[in-house]
């Protein structure tokens, strides 16, 4: 019998050992061993340097996934030790005995999903251009745009980690066109996106029309809730949220919110801090426990992104498993959730007592009314009747005793358009600062007529209690004569209600009120003439992009009426 060459006690052909690398020199070595058991991260730092090239510390973290504060320590002691030397200008460091790294890298673990990308050069290209043509990062939102490479291995390990075939796939947040690349790669998974951006939402959506992607996008504050539409909808839920504790915390939520049923998916997770401050990991994976969440698996540095290098410019992947089937109540927030901006906890901006007194004194004598405080206003100015919170403003309409004054100073300028929506028939005031985008000019003055006409007419009321803030004064306009316009105004009315169903109510109220009624049947044939991205969104969830063709949508719907 043959003898069998896998069989172990079966003598094989003598193996020749590879070659040893040549040692590093002292003072690298003494760099590595004062890194502990952590000492190949440095070793890749090495090893990106072997090369000969000068390279900025920027340039190392980007290429290895190491805090720059560790990058930064590591080449001063390579130059304080003769190792390296600075190039004219001190911006980069080169090895003066590159031949004697060679050897620095070592083993390198594998990536779970780096053997599938070369089979995608289609979707890899298509990536890359979608990344390179969209909107810049917006630091008030914690942006680091994540590299078009990074985009298409998360979408590689979504396709292959889990069966997608007819499945939801919910991404929170999407700076980082996650979306458009799962619907490359997988183009049988439904994906949706919830982000406030409207940058991102109109991008998005302009390059899932182009490719003929199924991807469809929320505007969504997620501070306030989850679009109505969105919740219940998913199977998987992918988020790059911001890094702080509580952004972390309120992003995953929301997710959970979106699935249809949490013990049965995963809520993947982009998030990473330095390797120097642990504790942050450990108080933001804790609050993750709290929400009955089992980390499941991570894979350090998976994600690399074009910035961050504080923290490596990489981030870990998170999978997590929900254990139960809903989260537990959330605590009370507030807007600061981002790290840096308008947003951030040491941020200023929300309103004083003093501003606060004034402009609702100033509201009064406008009105001629009492003035109901909407928002987060100081308690010492409050009404015996109290504040209605901004999340309930957005979510239900509720019985006012006088006009709406809208706080959004502090962080919340984003949702003027959206809250003006949200006002009674009677109107009501947003106070907004007078630097925000909707106020400060005549586009953007423009752009808010423009969602509320020809429900509302407008006045921006500056110095509104103080020479920073300014009042949007939302009046309702006289009943118009267009039936178009009177649709639209319907359509307006009821901007919480999903729009496929308040189309066909408001067909029916419309045709009623110009003398020719038509049933609820050809109402229903009528608003199958809308666009497709009518379907599934609410006038408060709808993209910015959406609002300029509104009317044009709603004069299809009327022209598609069949009357007697």
């Amino acid at each position: 019998m043959a003898a069998d060459p896998n069989d172990p006690g079966v003598p094989g052909p003598p193996r020749t050992p590879l070659p040893s690398p040549p040692p590093l020199p002292g003072a690298a070595l003494n760099a590595l061993r004062a890194h502990g058991v952590d000492a190949p991260r440095l070793r890749a730092v090495l090893a990106a340097l072997s090369d000969g090239r000068g390279r900025s510390a920027d340039d190392l973290v980007r290429a290895t996934g190491v805090a720059r504060v560790l990058v930064v320590a590591l080449l001063e002691q390579l130059v304080e030790a003769g190792e390296a030397e600075r190039a004219p200008g001190g911006d980069r460091v080169r090895l003066v005995r590159p031949d004697h790294y060679a050897g620095a890298a070592g083993d390198a673990l594998a990536d779970p999903v780096r053997h599938l990308v070369p089979a995608r050069a289609g979707a890899a290209a298509e990536i890359a251009r979608a990344v390179a043509e969209g909107p810049s990062s917006d630091l008030d939102l914690d942006h680091v745009t994540a590299t078009a490479d990074t985009a298409l291995r998360r979408a590689l390990f979504l396709a292959t980690r889990f069966d997608l075939a007819d499945r939801t796939v919910l991404c929170v947040g999407d700076h980082d066109l996650t979306s458009v690349a799962l619907a490359l790669v997988e183009p049988r998974a439904r994906v949706l996106v919830a982000d406030i951006d409207e940058r991102v939402l109109a991008h998005i959506d302009a390059v899932a029309g182009r490719l003929g992607l199924d991807v469809r996008t929320h505007f969504a504050d997620l501070r306030l809730g989850l679009p109505a539409g969105l919740r219940g909808q998913a199977d998987v839920v992918f988020t790059d949220p911001p890094y702080t504790a509580d952004g972390v915390e309120l992003f995953v939520r929301r997710g959970l919110e979106g699935m249809t049923d949490p013990r049965r998916g995963r809520v993947l997770v982009a998030y990473g801090v330095s390797e120097t401050t642990p504790r942050l990991a450990a108080a933001t994976q804790a609050r993750l426990l709290r929400l009955d969440l089992v980390l499941e698996a991570m894979w350090p540095d998976f994600h690399r992104y074009e910035g961050a290098e504080s923290i490596g410019a990489a981030s870990d992947l998170y999978v997590l498993r929900p254990l139960s089937r809903t989260a537990p109540p959330p605590a009370e927030s507030g807007a600061r959730v981002y790290s840096q901006g308008v947003n951030a906890k040491e941020a200023r901006g929300s309103l004083t007592e003093e501003r606060a007194a004034a402009a609702l004194e100033r509201a009064a004598a406008d009105s001629g009314g009492r003035p109901v405080p909407v928002g987060a206003w100081p308690a010492a100015v409050l009404p015996d009747a109290g504040r209605v919170r901004l999340s309930t403003w957005m979510e239900a309409q509720v019985p006012l005793s006088g006009p709406p004054v809208v706080d959004l100073t502090g962080g919340w300028e984003r949702i003027a358009a959206r809250a003006a929506l949200a006002c009674p028939e009677a109107g009501g005031y947003l106070l907004v600062p007078s630097s925000a985008a909707c106020v400060r000019d005549e586009r953007g003055q423009s752009e808010l007529r423009a969602v509320v006409e020809p429900r509302f007419r407008v006045r921006f009321l500056r110095g509104f209690g103080d020479p920073s803030l300014t009042a949007v004064r939302l009046v309702r306009a006289p009943e118009a004569q267009d039936p178009v316009d009177r649709l639209l105004a319907h359509v307006q009315e009821h901007a919480r209600g999903t729009l496929t169903s308040v189309l066909r109510a408001g067909v029916v109220r419309v045709a009623q009120e110009g003398g020719a009624p038509v049933n609820k049947r050809t109402a229903r044939l009528a608003v199958a003439a809308a666009p497709p991205w009518v379907a599934g969104r609410t006038l408060l969830d709808l993209p910015g992009h959406r609002f300029a063709r509104l009317r044009e949508a709603v004069a299809a719907v009327w022209e598609a009426v069949e009357r007697p």
